[in-house]
């Protein structure tokens, strides 16, 4: 048996979250897995973590126009080649992934199994599941996640009302004679962040409970206990969140996770895209916690090394590097499995209309995005209003040629468009709710809204009003939202008070449909929703 391992670090916690410099070099070749071109000092034992959180589909590099000193960033084929020339040169690595594999118009067309594919070249070693792998339900991902070789791992899923296991809780990784114990847990902001009737079969259990369950099962065979999670506050979908101080989320629910189970060594994390430049160590056990932007554009690299007696961590080393695209080749394996999915779904790469601007979206403003897409989603059904939740919106669309991708990429949830019937009063709570930006603000069509942010949070709205008209709790009015918002999704829970009249099909649908009917679409002007508090 195994020591118990003890970290011996001070307890300090670092909390300063900006980007790091890139010490990587360019890849001269791509190796296999753990392939070490150097050895470690004797007496010690160096182990290398290398993981990524929140990937989203997100392969292709984009313009890194928040950054000075980098030009493009991310890509899929290009994260493989930086992780492949880390095997070359560092030793006994490790490839994890906390969670949000799926989403956009790839997943969506093959329920998620391009997104295994892609991880199955790369070679992960385990992954946690997140709340975006139940975007077509429990049963999909049931299945999808069969074709992975490494484990799937969720020890707080449990089918409803039942004690029965719906994943795998924990694994243990041997490799080079490093025994790794690896658990994975999704927390409960992130299971309301599933459309409800999606994970309606599934109970989501206390972290706590299901991880201190593991531990003590693995702690005494293990080297090192890693655990991934996929909780925290919910992410801000803002490409350029990491520079914006107004959008970062904290860590605090994995800092407490730590700290409430003993014998957690690292913990890496998702969810949040908190990005840690550095390892954030938690202040009572002394866990070891990082976590990327997400999106792909940064790969997170952990570095142990451990003392040969004791199993003590005596050092470590942790960076967020920058995927440089302009400086990576991209892995030619990975090129091959995406182009040979998108041939087979060539259609969506087909024109289907052009828009006259820019189309932008905003996590905590009104934004020309949601504008546009709420219109749509009014004038399709014919209702007084519509809204849409700032977080369902995940990719900008350029000027000019808008192709179907590019419409599914940036609305790629399958989510029935639902007409309700609500009260002044119900659409005013959502509203307030919506102003505390605990999930990005509410994107509106039908509504003018001024607000006061330097007033408490549901106490923000100054005036309320539909075509200058002010609306009263009493007025009544049908509503156009997706089925998560429907539903009560994002703690909107004012829309689910009421029956749904119809079902007009899905919201991309709506949306692709107005595009083809249009030679040009127009992008609307701005002012539904504005902060008085900006000109007092």
């Amino acid at each position: 048996m195994l020591k118990t391992r003890l970290i011996l670090l001070p307890i300090i916690l670092l909390l300063g979250l900006s980007t790091c410099s890139d010490n990587t070099t360019e890849p001269d070749s791509v190796t296999s897995p753990n392939t070490a071109a150097q050895s470690s000092t004797p007496g010690e034992k160096t182990v290398t973590l290398l993981f990524t959180n929140d990937v989203e589909s997100a392969y292709d590099p984009i313009p890194a126009h928040w950054l000075d000193d980098i030009d493009m960033i991310g890509g899929i084929a290009q994260m493989t080649t930086l992780i492949n020339d880390l095997r070359q040169s560092e030793l006994n690595v490790f490839l994890f992934d906390s969670g949000d594999i799926f989403t956009g118009a790839l997943a969506k067309r093959t329920q998620g199994q391009l997104s295994f594919e892609l991880m199955i070249t790369m070679g992960y070693d385990a992954m946690t599941i997140g709340n975006h792998e139940f975007e077509f339900g429990v049963d999909s991902f049931e299945w999808a996640k069969n074709r992975a070789p490494f484990p799937v791992l969720g020890a707080n899923f449990f089918y409803a009302d039942t004690d029965h296991p719906f994943a795998q809780a924990h694994t243990i990784i041997e490799r080079d004679g490093i025994r790794i114990g690896v658990i994975g847990i999704m927390g409960q902001d992130a299971r309301t962040a599933i459309t409800p009737s999606n994970i309606a079969a599934l109970n989501v259990t206390d972290p706590a409970e299901a991880v201190q369950k593991s531990v003590n099962e693995l702690r005494d065979q293990v080297d090192l206990i890693v655990l991934l999670t996929h909780q925290g506050k919910t992410a801000p979908m803002q490409t350029d969140a990491e520079t914006d101080p107004r959008l970062q989320r904290d860590i605090d629910a994995d800092i407490n996770l730590a700290d409430a189970v003993e014998g957690i060594d690292i913990l890496l994390a998702g969810h949040a895209d908190a990005g840690t430049p550095e390892a954030v160590i938690s202040p009572k056990n002394g866990t070891l916690i990082m976590q990327t932007y997400g999106q792909a554009t940064h790969l997170g690299y952990l570095q142990l090394t451990l003392d040969d007696e004791t199993g003590q961590i005596t050092s470590h080393d942790g960076k967020l590097i920058p995927v440089e695209s302009n400086k990576l080749e991209p892995d030619q394996r990975i090129l091959a499995k995406l182009t040979q999915y998108r041939d087979q779904h060539s259609d969506i790469f087909s024109q289907v209309g052009s828009i006259n601007a820019p189309l932008i979206r905003r996590y905590i403003e009104e934004s020309d995005m949601g504008n546009l897409f709420t219109d749509i989603m009014r004038e399709a059904v014919n209702a007084d209003i519509a809204v849409l939740q700032s977080g369902s919106m995940r990719k900008d669309i350029v000027q000019g040629e808008v192709r179907l991708v590019d419409i599914l990429d940036a609305y790629p949830f399958v989510d029935s468009l639902l007409v309700k019937e609500l009260d002044g009063d119900q659409i005013r709570r959502a509203l307030e709710q919506s102003l505390t930006f605990e999930r990005g603000i509410l994107q509106l069509s039908g509504l003018e809204v001024t607000y006061d942010l330097s007033q408490p949070n549901y106490n923000r709205i100054v005036t309320l009003t539909r075509d200058g008209e002010t609306v009263t709790d009493s007025d009544r009015f049908t509503v156009a939202a997706g089925r998560f918002l429907a539903e009560g999704g994002d703690y909107f829970v004012s829309f689910a008070e009421s029956d749904v009249l119809r079902d007009a099909g899905n919201v991309s649908d709506a949306i692709v449909a107005y595009f083809q009917n249009r030679d040009v679409v127009a992008v609307p002007e701005r002012g539904r929703q504005l902060d008085i508090s900006e000109t007092r």
